[in-house]
């Protein structure tokens, strides 16, 4: 069976940047399942991953807008210290939920000045190329539950 809309697919991957640092892997983990064209892995994998089948392996990079955007400096601001009430030790790489016009978001705070704290909205792989080695280990028709929800189940 081919990968295609409503399969269940598993699969193990390595996710490395530009430089090969390797970023993520399911190496020592269970594969990766997810239900296919329903928006549950980035784009660009998701596209690629189309007609492929259990057994196959293969290589891609997806660029930024195909898979957590661009760089956006907008979504970097400066906010009070205050802002963080209840927090006693804000220090850079902390990450937080923050409400944002558009909906809450997860921002991670970059750097500290006074009272002044440094947050960016974006992905933390925004705006980077991402190259993954995949090999495909499972292919199935999803269940009408999984069709219907959008989401495999368990």
């Amino acid at each position: 069976m081919q990968v295609a809309e409503n399969t269940v697919v598993s699969f193990d991957y390595t996710l490395r940047d530009e430089e090969g640092t390797v970023l993520d892997s399911s190496e020592g983990r269970e594969p990766l399942a997810y239900l296919h064209g329903h928006g549950n892995i980035v784009p660009g994998l998701e596209k690629a991953m189309a007609g492929h089948s259990a057994g196959d392996e293969f290589q891609v990079t997806v660029d930024p807008e195909e898979g957590y955007g661009p760089y956006r400096e907008e979504l970097v601001q400066n906010v009070p210290r205050d802002a963080f009430q209840g927090v006693d030790n804000l220090e850079p790489g902390m990450s937080f939920q923050a409400q944002s016009s558009a909906g809450p978001m997860i921002v991670t705070v970059k750097e500290i000045e006074g009272e002044e704290v440094t947050v960016d909205g974006n992905h933390a792989l925004a705006g980077q190329p991402l190259d993954f080695s995949v090999a495909v280990t499972e292919v199935r028709e999803a269940t009408p539950e999984e069709k219907e929800n959008g989401e495999i189940a368990g």
